[in-house]
């Protein structure tokens, strides 16, 4: 599960998840939300994407701009993750969707307010994004 947050300039996306998988899914569906891509539409391309980093928060940050350069340099759109492949520091996935016009929304991913932490139940995680 996720929901957005309103931030100053900026918006906060929060996670909240069974597992670490799902967190990173959840956060490529709230940026595919958040771009108005419809995630029910067959996809017809997929990506590889690949981050690397020193610890969770900043693999979810680094997760969330390799997301968003194919989004912005490919006109990709996502709607979903295939396979998913979590190292201590690193994330390697398979992304579906389609080649679109997505509208330049995401500037940045931030390190503001940056989280992820394991609690009772599951995950938790947050990210502010400049819109």
């Amino acid at each position: 599960m996720f929901y957005w947050a309103p931030h100053t300039s900026e918006l906060e996306l929060h996670i909240e998840a069974a597992g670490e998988h799902e967190v990173f899914i959840d956060a490529l569906l709230g940026v595919a939300e958040l771009l108005g891509v419809d995630v029910r539409r067959e996809p017809d391309v997929c990506r590889r994407l690949r981050a690397q980093a020193g610890d969770r928060p900043a693999l979810l940050a680094a997760w969330l701009e390799e997301l968003i350069f194919v989004v912005e340099t490919e006109g990709f759109e996502p709607v979903g993750v295939r396979e998913l492949r979590l190292e201590d520091e690193s994330a390697e996935a398979l992304v579906v969707g389609s080649l679109g016009e997505p509208p330049p929304l995401i500037k940045a991913v931030t390190y503001h307010g940056l989280t992820f932490a394991a609690v009772e139940g599951g995950y938790r995680a947050s990210v502010v994004l400049d819109v």
